[in-house]
């Protein structure tokens, strides 16, 4: 699918690809372009640093959505068409309260977990927090929010994945064995496990320190009763992210790395029964004409048995075009590896490198023409 009818027909776009490849310049390109066609559109990122908060020109983003003022992005926009961009920071402790507070049976409840020790050292710490809280965030955003379109921002692509997994991973964790004998009432026909429990504890303590040990058992004791709310909000996210309106962008630059990363992100994408709808190639050199490296070489060769005047400078220029020639060819095959290897009627959009960095709405305009504008390759 085209980058165009992307922006303008899904409501979820969740761009993937590793670190440093413009995955998050794409991401605000891609909302940026769904608000200039009208959408009330908002682009979501989980990393921490600030690139997102700098390329919208705002001094910082939090875990609310800001909107980003249209008189930065949308004056050569009519009033009529455009629509409306905002923006957020996933706070991944603040969204867990959020989350803790919806699903506690009452106040005194979510006030009890809130306030425990154990929840708020894991609560923003904890291996797959942050992960399954900007699944949560997304989740809330597409009922709540009122948005025609989100683009998400994932993390480098192996945290991506993590992302994506996240709902099944809570699943398992509260359907995990020690978890619900840490979750049973202490009632006389639950005695056996209490005890087989408490000896576990014991054991525990030893390592870690009763407190600790007791500030655990109070979370989970405080727990009770919320787990369904949880499975009944990963089922949702999960449903989520297969519904048809929820389209995978794969972002990557022609280097060898960043290209078997997206490999293995696709292949892991196929595997849930997902796929990417659109490939998007950053930094790409530019093909020079259509002339073979080696013909531009014996053109170099011939010029340098020239006495003539300037024929070694242009000599050296025909060399100089032959290695971009060779560069640019070897990136379009590697690249038509991943394609073939994703299904080759995903569509490859490429955008080449730019004069300057993406860093204001003047250079993410441009990208988004490149985008949206440029005839891909399908």
């Amino acid at each position: 699918m085209k980058v165009e009818e992307l922006v303008t027909a899904r409501g979820v776009i969740i761009c993937c690809g590793s670190g440093g490849v413009g995955k998050t310049t794409t991401a605000a390109v891609l909302a940026l372009e769904g608000a200039r066609r009208g959408r009330r559109a908002c682009v979501v990122t989980i990393d921490p640093a600030k690139r997102l908060a700098d390329t919208l020109g705002v001094e910082e983003l939090t875990n609310q959505a800001r909107e980003i003022d249209p008189g930065l992005w949308g004056a050569d926009t009519p009033d009529e068409a455009r629509g409306s961009l905002f923006a957020l920071m996933l706070d991944t402790k603040s969204t867990f309260d959020l989350l803790v507070t919806r699903n506690a049976g009452t106040p005194e409840q979510a006030a009890r977990i809130l306030e425990n020790r154990f929840y708020r050292n894991i609560s923003g710490a904890l291996g797959g927090t942050q992960e399954y809280m900007a699944m949560e965030k997304l989740h809330e955003l597409y009922e709540e929010g009122g948005y025609d379109l989100i683009v998400v921002d994932t993390p480098p692509t192996r945290h991506a994945l993590d992302f994506l997994d996240a709902p099944q991973r809570l699943t398992r964790l509260l359907d995990n064995r020690i978890f619900r004998l840490l979750m049973m009432p202490t009632r006389a026909t639950m005695r056996v496990a209490s005890i087989a429990v408490q000896t576990f504890l014991r054991t525990v303590s030893r390592v870690v320190g009763s407190e600790v040990v007791n500030d655990i058992i109070a979370f989970f004791r405080a727990f009770e009763g919320m787990e369904e709310g949880f499975r009944e909000r990963a089922r949702a996210v999960d449903e989520l992210l297969a519904d048809p309106d929820t389209a995978f962008v794969l972002v990557t630059s022609p280097r060898r790395d960043a290209l078997d990363e997206a490999t293995f992100f696709a292949d892991r994408l196929a595997v849930n029964g997902q796929h990417v709808e659109a490939l998007i190639v950053n930094r790409v050199h530019p093909s020079f004409g259509a002339e073979a490296p080696d013909g531009l070489r014996a053109t170099a060769a011939a010029l340098e048995e020239r006495a003539l005047p300037c024929s070694d400078h242009l000599a050296a220029l025909y060399a100089n075009l032959a290695d971009f020639r060779d560069v640019a060819l070897l990136e379009r095959h590697h690249i038509d590896r991943l394609r073939d290897r994703i299904g080759g009627s995903v569509t490859v959009t490429y955008v080449p490198y730019l004069a300057r960095d993406v860093y204001d709405f003047e250079a993410l305009h441009e990208v988004g023409r490149i985008l949206v504008d440029t005839v891909s390759d399908s």
